[in-house]
Protein backbone atom coordinates (compact mmCIF):
# COMPACT_ATOMS: atom_id res chain seq x y z
CA UNK A 1 0.00 0.00 0.00
CA UNK A 2 3.13 2.50 0.66
CA UNK A 3 4.46 1.55 -2.39
CA UNK A 4 1.31 2.72 -4.56
CA UNK A 5 1.09 6.00 -2.80
CA UNK A 6 4.61 6.44 -3.37
CA UNK A 7 3.82 5.72 -7.73
CA UNK A 8 2.31 8.91 -7.63
CA UNK A 9 4.90 11.35 -6.34
CA UNK A 10 7.80 9.23 -8.38
CA UNK A 11 6.08 9.76 -11.80
CA UNK A 12 5.59 13.05 -11.14
CA UNK A 13 9.70 14.11 -10.27
CA UNK A 14 10.08 11.67 -13.07
CA UNK A 15 8.40 14.13 -15.68
CA UNK A 16 10.16 17.14 -13.98
CA UNK A 17 13.53 15.59 -14.71
CA UNK A 18 12.46 14.66 -17.76
CA UNK A 19 11.64 18.33 -18.50
CA UNK A 20 14.88 19.45 -17.30
CA UNK A 21 16.88 17.12 -19.74
CA UNK A 22 15.23 17.50 -22.61
CA UNK A 23 16.44 21.30 -23.41
CA UNK A 24 19.38 20.73 -22.01
CA UNK A 25 20.36 17.75 -23.54
CA UNK A 26 18.41 19.05 -26.46
CA UNK A 27 16.54 15.37 -27.41
CA UNK A 28 13.66 17.26 -29.34
CA UNK A 29 14.29 20.60 -31.44
CA UNK A 30 13.28 23.73 -30.34
CA UNK A 31 10.25 23.85 -32.72
CA UNK A 32 9.17 20.53 -30.94
CA UNK A 33 9.63 21.84 -27.36
CA UNK A 34 7.47 24.84 -28.39
CA UNK A 35 4.67 22.38 -28.95
CA UNK A 36 5.09 20.65 -25.65
CA UNK A 37 4.78 24.18 -23.80
CA UNK A 38 1.98 25.49 -25.82
CA UNK A 39 0.13 21.88 -25.11
CA UNK A 40 1.04 22.16 -21.11
CA UNK A 41 -0.64 25.92 -21.59
CA UNK A 42 -3.42 24.09 -23.28
CA UNK A 43 -4.14 21.53 -20.65
CA UNK A 44 -4.43 24.65 -18.01
CA UNK A 45 -6.71 26.19 -19.42
CA UNK A 46 -9.27 23.23 -20.60
CA UNK A 47 -9.23 21.55 -16.95
CA UNK A 48 -9.93 24.91 -15.57
CA UNK A 49 -12.76 25.82 -18.03
CA UNK A 50 -13.87 22.25 -17.44
CA UNK A 51 -14.18 23.07 -13.78
CA UNK A 52 -17.25 25.59 -14.28
CA UNK A 53 -18.07 23.80 -17.69
CA UNK A 54 -18.18 19.97 -16.90
CA UNK A 55 -17.95 20.29 -13.00
CA UNK A 56 -20.73 22.51 -12.33
CA UNK A 57 -22.85 22.11 -15.75
CA UNK A 58 -22.18 25.80 -16.47
CA UNK A 59 -21.74 27.36 -19.63
CA UNK A 60 -19.13 30.53 -19.61
CA UNK A 61 -17.50 31.74 -22.81
CA UNK A 62 -14.99 33.99 -20.42
CA UNK A 63 -11.47 32.15 -20.10
CA UNK A 64 -9.70 34.50 -22.59
CA UNK A 65 -11.08 37.48 -20.82
CA UNK A 66 -9.57 35.49 -17.35
CA UNK A 67 -6.33 34.55 -19.25
CA UNK A 68 -5.98 38.13 -20.82
CA UNK A 69 -5.71 39.77 -17.15
CA UNK A 70 -3.22 37.33 -16.27
CA UNK A 71 -1.56 37.78 -19.64
CA UNK A 72 -1.27 41.57 -18.92
CA UNK A 73 -0.45 41.26 -15.34
CA UNK A 74 2.47 39.03 -15.41
CA UNK A 75 3.80 41.15 -18.46
CA UNK A 76 3.57 44.11 -16.77
CA UNK A 77 5.01 42.47 -13.54
CA UNK A 78 8.12 41.44 -15.71
CA UNK A 79 9.02 44.59 -17.61
CA UNK A 80 8.02 47.22 -15.59
CA UNK A 81 7.74 46.52 -11.90
CA UNK A 82 10.26 43.51 -10.79
CA UNK A 83 13.73 44.81 -12.86
CA UNK A 84 13.47 47.93 -10.26
CA UNK A 85 12.16 46.04 -7.05
CA UNK A 86 14.71 42.92 -7.39
CA UNK A 87 17.26 45.20 -8.92
CA UNK A 88 17.56 46.90 -5.14
CA UNK A 89 18.61 43.68 -4.27
CA UNK A 90 22.15 44.00 -6.04
CA UNK A 91 21.01 41.05 -8.55
CA UNK A 92 21.88 40.97 -11.81
CA UNK A 93 18.91 41.77 -14.53
CA UNK A 94 18.34 38.37 -16.14
CA UNK A 95 18.68 36.61 -12.70
CA UNK A 96 16.26 39.39 -10.91
CA UNK A 97 13.45 38.46 -13.67
CA UNK A 98 14.21 34.87 -13.41
CA UNK A 99 13.98 34.68 -9.60
CA UNK A 100 10.39 37.12 -9.65
CA UNK A 101 8.96 35.07 -12.90
CA UNK A 102 6.87 32.73 -10.62
CA UNK A 103 5.83 35.54 -8.55
CA UNK A 104 4.46 37.19 -11.77
CA UNK A 105 2.77 34.43 -12.88
CA UNK A 106 1.42 33.98 -9.47
CA UNK A 107 0.08 37.85 -9.60
CA UNK A 108 -1.28 37.43 -12.92
CA UNK A 109 -3.43 34.02 -11.52
CA UNK A 110 -4.53 36.16 -8.36
CA UNK A 111 -5.52 38.88 -10.27
CA UNK A 112 -7.80 36.62 -12.61
CA UNK A 113 -9.26 35.00 -9.28
CA UNK A 114 -10.33 38.89 -8.32
CA UNK A 115 -12.08 39.03 -11.62
CA UNK A 116 -13.67 35.65 -11.59
CA UNK A 117 -14.98 36.56 -7.64
CA UNK A 118 -16.83 38.95 -9.53
CA UNK A 119 -18.17 37.42 -12.71
CA UNK A 120 -19.28 34.67 -9.79
CA UNK A 121 -21.94 37.32 -8.62
CA UNK A 122 -24.59 37.18 -11.77
CA UNK A 123 -23.89 33.09 -11.81
CA UNK A 124 -26.28 33.44 -8.24
CA UNK A 125 -29.30 34.23 -10.77
CA UNK A 126 -28.57 33.41 -13.83
CA UNK A 127 -27.57 30.00 -15.54
CA UNK A 128 -27.04 27.87 -19.05
CA UNK A 129 -27.54 30.40 -21.47
CA UNK A 130 -28.12 33.71 -19.62
CA UNK A 131 -25.07 33.42 -18.05
CA UNK A 132 -23.49 32.51 -21.38
CA UNK A 133 -24.38 36.04 -22.11
CA UNK A 134 -22.99 37.51 -19.22
CA UNK A 135 -19.39 36.09 -19.67
CA UNK A 136 -19.37 37.04 -23.22
CA UNK A 137 -20.32 40.42 -21.79
CA UNK A 138 -16.97 40.17 -19.21
CA UNK A 139 -14.64 39.07 -22.22
CA UNK A 140 -15.61 42.17 -24.32
CA UNK A 141 -15.71 44.64 -21.56
CA UNK A 142 -11.89 43.04 -20.65
CA UNK A 143 -10.87 43.39 -24.32
CA UNK A 144 -11.82 46.87 -24.85
CA UNK A 145 -10.31 47.91 -21.19
CA UNK A 146 -7.19 46.59 -22.44
CA UNK A 147 -7.42 48.74 -25.65
CA UNK A 148 -8.10 51.92 -23.93
CA UNK A 149 -5.09 51.26 -21.73
CA UNK A 150 -1.64 52.93 -23.21
CA UNK A 151 -0.18 51.94 -19.99
CA UNK A 152 -0.36 48.99 -21.19
CA UNK A 153 -0.24 49.53 -25.17
CA UNK A 154 -3.72 49.72 -25.75
CA UNK A 155 -4.40 48.23 -29.03
CA UNK A 156 -0.80 48.26 -30.09
CA UNK A 157 0.10 45.74 -27.53
CA UNK A 158 2.61 44.99 -25.03
CA UNK A 159 5.76 44.27 -25.64
CA UNK A 160 9.32 43.50 -24.16
CA UNK A 161 9.01 40.51 -22.25
CA UNK A 162 11.90 38.06 -22.08
CA UNK A 163 11.07 34.52 -22.85
CA UNK A 164 10.93 33.01 -19.49
CA UNK A 165 8.17 30.56 -19.92
CA UNK A 166 10.55 27.15 -20.54
CA UNK A 167 9.76 23.49 -20.65
CA UNK A 168 9.97 22.87 -16.76
CA UNK A 169 8.33 26.13 -15.78
CA UNK A 170 5.45 24.72 -17.78
CA UNK A 171 5.57 21.17 -16.46
CA UNK A 172 5.14 22.38 -13.03
CA UNK A 173 2.52 24.80 -13.34
CA UNK A 174 0.18 22.28 -15.59
CA UNK A 175 1.04 19.38 -12.78
CA UNK A 176 0.06 21.37 -10.03
CA UNK A 177 -3.17 22.43 -12.12
CA UNK A 178 -4.10 19.24 -12.20
CA UNK A 179 -3.21 18.34 -8.61
CA UNK A 180 -5.19 20.78 -7.73
CA UNK A 181 -7.97 20.60 -9.14
CA UNK A 182 -8.37 17.02 -8.76
CA UNK A 183 -8.30 17.10 -4.93
CA UNK A 184 -10.55 20.13 -5.11
CA UNK A 185 -12.97 17.94 -7.26
CA UNK A 186 -12.85 15.28 -4.93
CA UNK A 187 -12.91 17.09 -1.83
CA UNK A 188 -16.22 18.38 0.23
CA UNK A 189 -16.34 21.44 -1.75
CA UNK A 190 -16.36 20.00 -4.92
CA UNK A 191 -19.14 17.53 -3.97
CA UNK A 192 -20.96 20.93 -3.59
CA UNK A 193 -19.85 21.70 -7.13
CA UNK A 194 -21.10 18.48 -8.56
CA UNK A 195 -24.15 18.85 -6.70
CA UNK A 196 -25.06 22.27 -7.95
CA UNK A 197 -24.30 20.63 -11.87
CA UNK A 198 -27.26 17.50 -10.76
CA UNK A 199 -29.88 19.85 -9.57
CA UNK A 200 -29.07 22.86 -7.94
CA UNK A 201 -32.80 23.50 -5.83
CA UNK A 202 -32.19 20.22 -4.26
CA UNK A 203 -28.49 20.97 -3.27
CA UNK A 204 -29.71 23.60 -1.57
CA UNK A 205 -32.29 21.75 0.31
CA UNK A 206 -30.26 19.42 1.18
CA UNK A 207 -28.14 21.76 3.07
CA UNK A 208 -25.33 22.05 0.22
CA UNK A 209 -23.88 26.04 0.24
CA UNK A 210 -24.32 26.46 -3.32
CA UNK A 211 -22.99 30.19 -3.70
CA UNK A 212 -19.76 29.28 -1.96
CA UNK A 213 -19.58 26.22 -4.03
CA UNK A 214 -20.09 28.44 -7.28
CA UNK A 215 -17.76 30.97 -5.67
CA UNK A 216 -14.92 28.65 -5.37
CA UNK A 217 -15.48 26.96 -8.84
CA UNK A 218 -14.84 30.43 -10.80
CA UNK A 219 -12.34 31.80 -8.49
CA UNK A 220 -10.45 28.63 -9.13
CA UNK A 221 -10.91 28.37 -13.10
CA UNK A 222 -10.36 31.80 -13.40
CA UNK A 223 -6.78 31.93 -11.11
CA UNK A 224 -5.54 28.75 -13.24
CA UNK A 225 -6.68 30.92 -16.33
CA UNK A 226 -4.60 33.47 -15.24
CA UNK A 227 -1.36 31.54 -14.89
CA UNK A 228 -2.10 30.31 -18.35
CA UNK A 229 -2.19 33.44 -19.43
CA UNK A 230 1.35 34.69 -17.65
CA UNK A 231 2.57 31.87 -19.00
CA UNK A 232 1.50 32.34 -22.54
CA UNK A 233 2.35 35.50 -22.44
CA UNK A 234 6.69 34.89 -21.76
CA UNK A 235 6.67 32.58 -24.36
CA UNK A 236 5.24 34.51 -27.20
CA UNK A 237 6.68 37.71 -25.89
CA UNK A 238 3.73 39.88 -27.43
CA UNK A 239 0.60 40.42 -26.53
CA UNK A 240 -2.54 42.45 -27.96
CA UNK A 241 -6.55 42.36 -27.47
CA UNK A 242 -7.16 40.93 -30.61
CA UNK A 243 -5.02 37.76 -28.95
CA UNK A 244 -7.91 37.70 -26.50
CA UNK A 245 -10.99 37.24 -28.13
CA UNK A 246 -13.99 35.24 -28.51
CA UNK A 247 -12.37 33.03 -30.95
CA UNK A 248 -9.83 32.00 -28.03
CA UNK A 249 -12.51 30.99 -25.73
CA UNK A 250 -13.69 29.02 -28.13
CA UNK A 251 -10.73 27.25 -28.32
CA UNK A 252 -10.56 26.32 -25.15
CA UNK A 253 -14.75 25.12 -25.16
CA UNK A 254 -13.35 22.92 -28.11
CA UNK A 255 -10.59 21.43 -25.94
CA UNK A 256 -13.17 20.62 -23.16
CA UNK A 257 -16.02 19.06 -25.36
CA UNK A 258 -13.88 17.36 -27.47
CA UNK A 259 -11.79 15.61 -24.76
CA UNK A 260 -15.10 15.33 -22.63
CA UNK A 261 -16.98 17.12 -19.65
CA UNK A 262 -16.13 16.92 -16.18
CA UNK A 263 -13.38 14.68 -17.22
CA UNK A 264 -9.09 15.77 -16.02
CA UNK A 265 -8.26 13.31 -17.89
CA UNK A 266 -10.50 14.29 -21.15
CA UNK A 267 -9.04 18.10 -20.64
CA UNK A 268 -5.76 16.55 -20.88
CA UNK A 269 -6.87 14.43 -23.72
CA UNK A 270 -8.74 17.34 -25.98
CA UNK A 271 -5.90 19.91 -25.19
CA UNK A 272 -3.37 17.58 -26.33
CA UNK A 273 -5.39 16.48 -29.59
CA UNK A 274 -6.41 19.77 -30.18
CA UNK A 275 -3.03 21.52 -30.21
CA UNK A 276 -1.12 18.81 -31.83
CA UNK A 277 -3.62 18.42 -34.81
CA UNK A 278 -3.71 22.31 -35.35
CA UNK A 279 0.00 22.09 -35.64
CA UNK A 280 0.14 19.09 -37.71
CA UNK A 281 -2.32 20.82 -40.16
CA UNK A 282 0.15 23.84 -40.63
CA UNK A 283 1.38 23.82 -44.39
CA UNK A 284 4.99 23.83 -43.59
CA UNK A 285 4.12 20.58 -41.18
CA UNK A 286 2.53 18.81 -44.25
CA UNK A 287 4.78 19.76 -46.80
CA UNK A 288 7.88 18.28 -44.68
CA UNK A 289 5.82 14.81 -44.23
CA UNK A 290 5.18 14.80 -47.86
CA UNK A 291 8.43 15.98 -49.11
CA UNK A 292 9.44 12.71 -50.22
CA UNK A 293 7.13 12.53 -52.89
CA UNK A 294 8.53 13.54 -56.58
CA UNK A 295 8.39 16.59 -57.53
CA UNK A 296 5.59 15.23 -60.56
CA UNK A 297 3.63 14.69 -57.51
CA UNK A 298 4.30 16.97 -54.91
CA UNK A 299 3.97 20.05 -56.87
CA UNK A 300 0.24 19.84 -58.16
CA UNK A 301 -0.26 18.51 -54.35
CA UNK A 302 1.72 21.44 -53.03
CA UNK A 303 -0.43 24.33 -54.81
CA UNK A 304 -3.66 22.86 -54.42
CA UNK A 305 -3.98 21.44 -51.44
CA UNK A 306 -1.09 22.16 -48.93
CA UNK A 307 -0.78 26.16 -49.80
CA UNK A 308 -4.64 26.33 -48.98
CA UNK A 309 -4.71 24.85 -45.14
CA UNK A 310 -4.18 27.80 -43.36
CA UNK A 311 -7.85 28.12 -44.38
CA UNK A 312 -8.66 25.13 -44.08
CA UNK A 313 -7.40 23.70 -40.70
CA UNK A 314 -9.79 25.96 -39.20
CA UNK A 315 -12.91 24.29 -40.38
CA UNK A 316 -11.54 20.55 -40.02
CA UNK A 317 -11.01 21.52 -36.54
CA UNK A 318 -14.65 22.97 -35.48
CA UNK A 319 -16.27 19.77 -37.74
CA UNK A 320 -14.19 17.13 -35.47
CA UNK A 321 -15.83 19.22 -32.81
CA UNK A 322 -19.41 18.78 -34.51
CA UNK A 323 -18.41 14.46 -35.47
CA UNK A 324 -17.61 14.00 -31.57
CA UNK A 325 -20.94 15.76 -30.53
CA UNK A 326 -22.82 13.78 -32.93
CA UNK A 327 -21.01 10.22 -31.73
CA UNK A 328 -20.02 11.16 -28.42
CA UNK A 329 -22.28 14.34 -27.27
CA UNK A 330 -20.04 14.04 -23.76
CA UNK A 331 -16.64 13.93 -25.32
CA UNK A 332 -14.06 11.25 -25.97
CA UNK A 333 -13.73 10.74 -22.10
CA UNK A 334 -17.06 12.10 -20.83
CA UNK A 335 -17.88 11.59 -17.33
CA UNK A 336 -14.90 9.24 -16.61
CA UNK A 337 -11.85 9.65 -15.12
CA UNK A 338 -8.53 7.88 -15.51
CA UNK A 339 -8.25 5.78 -12.84
CA UNK A 340 -4.75 7.50 -11.45
CA UNK A 341 -6.73 10.32 -11.26
CA UNK A 342 -9.08 9.24 -8.47
CA UNK A 343 -7.75 9.67 -5.11
CA UNK A 344 -7.65 6.34 -3.51
CA UNK A 345 -10.49 6.49 -1.52
CA UNK A 346 -13.07 7.18 -4.04
CA UNK A 347 -11.64 4.22 -6.12
CA UNK A 348 -12.20 1.70 -2.92
CA UNK A 349 -15.44 3.42 -2.87
CA UNK A 350 -16.12 2.38 -6.09
CA UNK A 351 -14.50 -0.71 -6.25
CA UNK A 352 -17.54 -1.48 -3.15
CA UNK A 353 -20.88 -0.25 -5.31
CA UNK A 354 -20.33 3.65 -4.02
CA UNK A 355 -20.51 5.62 -7.09
CA UNK A 356 -19.34 8.57 -7.11
CA UNK A 357 -21.36 11.86 -8.59
CA UNK A 358 -19.55 11.42 -12.18
CA UNK A 359 -20.33 7.64 -12.47
CA UNK A 360 -23.94 7.84 -10.94
CA UNK A 361 -24.58 10.39 -13.74
CA UNK A 362 -23.01 8.29 -16.31
CA UNK A 363 -24.67 5.44 -15.09
CA UNK A 364 -28.22 7.53 -15.19
CA UNK A 365 -27.81 8.75 -18.62
CA UNK A 366 -27.23 12.32 -18.13
CA UNK A 367 -25.94 15.27 -16.07
CA UNK A 368 -29.25 16.80 -14.93
CA UNK A 369 -30.09 20.34 -14.68
CA UNK A 370 -28.86 23.01 -16.62
CA UNK A 371 -25.14 20.94 -17.62
CA UNK A 372 -26.58 18.85 -20.16
CA UNK A 373 -24.45 19.13 -23.57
Amino acid sequence: MKTKALVLPAVLLGGLAISFAIPAYGLVNKYQQMIMMYVGINIILATSLNLVNGYMGEFSLGSAGFMAVGAYTASYATVRLLPAALGTLGLPPEAALAAGFPLAVLAGGLMAALFGLLVAFPSFKTRGDYLALVTLAFLMIVKSAIENLDVIGGPRGFLGMKRLTTLPWVYAWTALTLLVIRNFVYSRFGRGVLAVREDEIAAELTGVDTRRAKFLAFTLSAFFSGVAGGLFAHLLQFISPRVFDIIKSTDVLIMVYLGGIASIGGSVLGATLYTVLLEALRPSAVAWAFGWLPPALFEPLNTHVIAHLNVWRMVVMPLLLVLVMLYRPRGIMGLRELRWLVPRRDRDALGKGLHPPCAAARRSGGQGGDGGT
